[in-house]
């Protein structure tokens, strides 16, 4: 798809961190974006750099949570930029650092209703007026390399299955949509220098409301000195151009995914052994 100046994208989480990193390369481009977000202060922060720079964009605010509430940013959005040729699926909340067992019911309740349920709710906003609309079109939804593999040092079994699920709608919605003008990419980065550990400040309220959540505070240390929104923003915009569906900016992190990968092989190994069949062909 080629991102042509006056096309209208939709970024969730654009308020901060990759999402605001996606809305100021998209805007760069000459796309007029929706920049959404659960706090719009920081909407409003991301729009004003992005008019700073001469582009265009509209604060709009959602729980993307709620389907009723991204259906609105949606026509809101739509209203005041024109069709959405680009939806970004990008909000995203932390659960770090609580064995699974002690994580609070309305946690659970949170972090899936943002991580998997806000992807879940861009698809059937998007999909269907993509679709309607005939023309190239293409949606991201933001994953993580931990949507491939559950790291062991820092309890985060919690957010990596929801982003397992962000990987696996996204592989479906691929293959469902192909041979259709409607692209899509998954954005699995590995430490990014966003506040990503702060997000509990913005918890919606029928969901328990803001607190502080220090069990996350650590992994702000492990990210201060990773990539940059903005050029995670780039390697989107890049992707979204060539057709990749796959989007890994920290090839360092390989190792990871080659190590599950070999324990998952030992393990069918010893499966397709223990009933007497030949050994898995290499």
């Amino acid at each position: 798809m080629q991102i042509q100046r006056g096309m209208a994208a939709f970024v969730s989480g654009a308020g901060s961190g990759i999402g605001r990193g996606m809305a100021l390369q998209l805007a760069a481009r000459g796309v007029a974006v929706g920049v959404v977000d659960i706090r719009l202060d920081d909407a409003r922060e991301t729009v004003a750099l992005i008019e700073a720079a001469g582009g265009r964009a509209v604060a709009v605010q959602a729980d993307v949570s709620d389907q009723a509430a991204v259906d609105a940013a949606a026509d809101a959005v739509e209203s005041a930029l024109g069709p959405v040729r680009i939806a970004c699926n990008n909000a995203g909340v932390a659960m770090h650092g609580v064995p699974l067992h002690e994580i609070a019911l309305k946690d659970w309740d949170w972090v899936i209703g943002v991580n998997v349920y806000g992807v879940i709710h861009g698809i059937r906003t998007f999909v269907p007026r993509m679709l309607a609309q005939g023309v190239p079109c293409h949606i991201v939804n933001t994953a993580s390399i931990g949507g491939f593999q559950v790291n062991p040092n820092f309890l985060t079994a919690a957010y990596s299955m929801t982003k397992f699920a962000a990987v696996a709608l996204s592989e479906g919605l691929q293959q469902e949509l192909s041979g259709t003008s409607v692209g899509v990419s998954v954005l699995a980065p590995a430490a990014v220098d966003t506040g990503i550990h702060l997000s509990a400040r913005a918890r919606p309220d029928r969901l328990g409301g803001a607190y502080v959540r220090p069990e996350n505070h650590f992994m702000g240390d492990l990210i201060k000195d990773g990539a940059k929104p903005e050029d995670i923003g780039a390697m989107v915009v890049a992707a979204i151009e060539a057709g990749e569906f796959y989007i890994f900016p920290h090839p360092e992190t390989w190792h990871w995914l080659a190590a599950r990968h070999d324990r998952i092989r030992a393990g069918f190994d010893r499966s397709i052994a223990g009933y007497g069949l030949p050994k898995a062909a290499e």
